[in-house]
């Protein structure tokens, strides 16, 4: 079993920014590809970003150029970079592998404001 927490999100400006973490615990192995995703209200969860072991990264179109997925293997931590955040980011975020086959987390709530 997979335990999964994220955690960094929080209420911000439209154009700001926020930092989101994710601590895998439990039998994870370090090579898993990550994802973030997230739910916006009303929406189907949606993949944002993912990363492989050794740090290839690929984007949602939505969000490329804005965020970055990042990994700290030795920690078990994925995090995401979200920069120049809109009112559509909006939602709650959660790490998964990629494809998504563990337990979700309860997620971490981003809100931005317009």
């Amino acid at each position: 079993q997979v335990q999964l927490v994220e955690s960094g999100g929080g209420l911000v400006q439209a154009g700001g920014s926020l930092r989101l973490s994710c601590v895998a615990s439990g039998i994870f192995r370090r090579l898993t590809p990550m994802g973030w995703y997230r739910q916006a209200p009303g929406k189907q969860r949606e993949l944002v970003a993912r990363i492989t072991w050794d740090g290839n990264t690929n984007y949602a179109d939505s969000v490329k150029g804005r965020f970055t997925i990042s990994r700290e293997n030795a920690k078990n931590t994925v995090y995401l970079q979200m920069n120049s955040l809109k009112s559509e980011d909006t939602g709650v975020y959660f790490c998964n592998s990629f494809p998504s086959n563990f337990n979700w987390g309860q997620g971490t709530q981003v809100t931005v404001s317009s």
